[in-house]
């Protein structure tokens, strides 16, 4: 069995659990690349562009543009902040971030001593680029609920029929064990004291979540002639993802029997990696025009997880003693699967205006009905969520677009923007899904300056993004989580 019961209720809005569905295969398969600061300026629209260690993660066909060899070095800096209103209350959290966004090396090998025709050169590139980042801290709270985590530990209870030896030992029995999951004898039935009484509680949840999506990139390109270039990259990719949750539930204003507050803690931890093959072509029809396609191949990924939880409850009796208890699992939880992301093919066009600069555009087309769960570590098959993924999830076209000026020979000016459609469908089941008509859509500029064979570029790229989500499963309210992220980028680089 899996390690929770799957329902339709946890799937169709995101929120912390312990089991996989269709939020886990659009983190990992979901992918917005920092890469270097040329790169993240210009809206990482480099697939018809190449000459920037970024394209060999867009299309690896624009390391055959390289000249000559190249190092580059990228950390970064970010704030994200997130506004959280439930409940019609808002309230703000923010994280710091510092990383390291891309390192690349490149080298050429031309064919023949001034050779400009037929097969000019073969190049090879090894590095990384960072593909996403999950680093963020959420706040959302509100007052007056209609709804309880107990509401859900009852019904699945309820509805399961066990006994209370066998409560899921991460979920309902740390309920039982603390006295907020009651058994009635005479009714033979579960019940708590929130949802006997008709709530009216306050609930606060905050999340700590950090990782990253790293892909590791070993790729080569051949130059023809200087008007067609063919690469291929083996992508292999190194993903951390961890996440504390904390679900906080009290009695504000005394008006339920017995129950004062409780407090759930989860916690997750995933690691994992995965491998893809990526294979595109440059042309340049005119010197003025270049065309890029490139094809990426589904990543697959073997993840592994770790798993804990907790709760503490703190309630009065008829003889006013107040009885505080915790409760725990005997063990952390390990399930281990795999993932199988949607393929994805990139059509990229860009215009050179002589010396005076550029610009780009890549479409990146992605079918995320088509991402897989897979390989359940106790043979689980994942044929319910798979199920559900193929009807919630939708075709999308994520654009990204960039320009550069160049002020002179050594200095040049750059922005950027890109949009990335929800990749959910309006309705699932006939259930509306409020997160079909989010979107991630980033801004960013930035300079260059090149002197000899050095060169530093630097970036601001700030993200925009919203969604709604549910405190826990089974939640009747949404909170909505408006983000926005503020990224400074910087790129040192030497060529030779």
């Amino acid at each position: 069995m899996k390690k929770l019961v799957y329902t339709i209720s946890i799937v169709l809005i995101a929120c912390s659990a312990f089991a996989q569905d269709l939020t886990d295969a659009l983190r990992y398969s979901n992918y917005h690349m920092t890469g270097t600061a040329r790169s993240a300026a210009m809206g990482n629209a480099f697939g018809a562009l190449g000459g920037d260690f970024s394209s060999l993660s867009i299309n690896p066909a624009g390391l055959g543009v390289y000249r000559s060899g190249e190092f580059t070095l990228t950390p970064s800096f970010g704030q994200t902040s997130i506004d959280g209103t439930y409940l019609n209350n808002k309230l703000t959290d923010s994280k710091y971030n510092i990383s390291l966004d891309n390192l690349g090396y490149v080298t050429t090998f031309n064919t023949s001593e001034n050779s400009e025709s037929g097969l000019v050169s073969i190049n090879f590139g090894l590095g990384f680029n960072k593909l996403g980042s999950f680093t963020m801290n959420s706040l959302a709270e509100g007052s007056n609920s209609n709804h309880s985590l107990l509401t859900y530990f009852t019904e699945t209870a309820n509805n399961t029929g066990v006994s209370s030896d066998n409560l899921d030992p991460y979920y309902e029995r740390l309920a039982w064990n603390t006295n907020l999951l009651l058994y009635d004898n005479t009714n033979k039935e579960y019940f708590n004291d929130i949802t006997d009484k008709g709530y009216g509680q306050s609930q606060r949840k905050t999340i700590d979540r950090r990782g990253y999506i790293n892909e590791y990139v070993l790729s080569v390109a051949a130059n023809f002639n200087h008007k067609f270039y063919l690469g291929a990259t083996l992508g292999i990719q190194d993903v951390y993802f961890k996440e504390n949750g904390n679900l906080y539930e009290w009695d504000a204003n005394n008006n339920i029997p017995y129950f004062n507050n409780f407090n759930f803690n989860n916690y997750l931890k995933t690691t994992g990696n995965g491998v893809n093959f990526k294979i595109g072509a440059i042309f340049k029809p005119i010197e003025q025009l270049r065309l890029g396609v490139a094809f990426h191949t589904p990543t697959f990924y073997k993840f592994s997880d770790l798993y804990d939880s907790g709760m503490k409850s703190s309630i009065t009796y008829d003889d006013g003693v107040t009885e505080n208890k915790s409760a725990y699992p005997d063990k952390e939880g390990a399930y281990d699967y795999h993932i199988e992301t949607p393929m994805k093919a990139i059509l990229s066009g860009a215009l050179v205006v002589g010396k005076a600069g550029l610009i780009s555009v890549d479409y990146e087309i992605v079918d995320y009905s088509s991402a897989k769960i897979k390989n359940g570590s106790d043979g689980y098959d994942y044929f319910d969520e798979n199920n559900t993924i193929s009807q919630a999830y939708k075709t999308v076209g994520n654009l990204h677009v960039g320009g550069e000026l160049r002020v002179n020979k050594s200095f040049s000016l750059r922005a950027g923007y890109e949009n990335f459609p929800s990749a959910y469908k309006n309705t699932l089941n006939g259930v509306y899904n409020p997160n079909s008509g989010q979107s991630y859509t980033t801004a960013s500029a930035g300079f260059g300056f090149r002197e000899g064979n050095v060169f530093f570029d630097a970036a601001y790229k700030r993200i925009m993004s919203s969604e709604y989500n549910k405190l826990y499963p089974g939640a009747i309210n949404l909170a909505k989580y408006d983000a926005t992220q503020d990224n400074v980028i910087f790129t040192l680089g030497f060529k030779f």
